[in-house]
């Protein structure tokens, strides 16, 4: 297997986690959408929203992480020919 299979499989994964900030947008929408019956309710919908959050800044910093890489192995590619 070459450089260029691995990197063509690695790239065709990663278009499939994009996806991730948009399932989290939706769950936050639904979460949104819930009216809490008791107090301890309304404490778990506020900790569900704080880790959407934090779930959210970790997808966008891991996003960021792969387009460096793919930038890098891109130019170790322009290297190579």
């Amino acid at each position: 297997m070459n450089l260029n299979d691995m990197t063509r499989r690695f790239l065709l994964r990663e278009e499939k986690s994009k996806s991730a900030m948009t399932y989290l947008q939706a769950l936050k929408e639904t979460i949104d959408s819930l009216r809490p019956r008791t107090q301890s309710d309304y404490r778990r919908i506020e900790i569900a929203k704080q880790h959407i959050a934090e779930v959210r800044k970790i997808t966008r910093k891991l996003q960021e992480r792969v387009s460096l890489l793919e930038e890098q192995v891109k130019v170790l590619g322009e290297g190579r020919e």
